[in-house]
């Protein structure tokens, strides 16, 4: 009896531990190391931040806290959002187009036009867009070495850029994780 506790315990704690954290910033493989290690932290941050929304319903994916907030969709929504501009500034040198600022502007700066129109979707269509411009910004930054990552646009380095994406959502899974004890 004893030995099915503790055995169901270790358990426990392995799959928590290798399935809450990956426990090192490694780069992955085809990555130089600056950018592999940042790649490694995005992803990292992101797989926290889902695992806040993966479970909700659509009155948690719309939920609003009050009449100012944002639901957890669109703050999915807003991360995708500045993950792109972010793309589109270290990596061309430029701001949104016409064409990207009607398909992200809403998201980006999210308030009442993105309570209105960002509901009535599943988490995972968020979700979705998400993987879609993580899985874009790995291509770019895989064709970049640790040099670029020196580089500057503007005033700041690409570092510094990419370091603001990851804090920006390490910023925002705060916020989802204290939306979603709210729900």
């Amino acid at each position: 009896m004893k030995i099915n506790s503790v055995l169901c315990l270790f358990i426990t704690l392995f799959v928590s531990a290798t399935s809450f954290a990956q426990n090192e910033i490694k780069p992955p493989r085809g990555y130089s190391n600056d950018i592999g290690n940042m790649i490694s932290m995005l992803d990292n941050l992101k797989q926290r931040v889902e695992r806040y929304v993966i479970n909700l319903d659509q009155e948690g994916t719309d939920f609003l806290l009050d009449e100012n907030s944002n639901s957890p969709g669109a703050i999915i929504y807003h991360l995708a959002a500045t993950e792109a501009y972010y793309q589109v500034y270290t990596f061309e040198g430029r701001g949104f187009n016409a064409s990207e600022k009607r398909k992200w502007e809403t998201a980006l700066n999210l308030g009442e036009k993105a309570r209105n129109e960002f509901k009535d979707k599943p988490i995972q269509f968020y979700l979705d867009i998400y993987d879609e411009v993580r899985k874009k910004t790995k291509e770019l930054l895989k064709t970049k070495g640790d040099d670029w990552f020196k580089t500057k646009t503007g005033n700041m380095s690409m570092h510094w850029a990419w370091f603001h994406v990851m804090e920006h959502q390490a910023n925002h899974m705060g916020q989802l994780a204290y939306i979603t004890k709210r729900i």
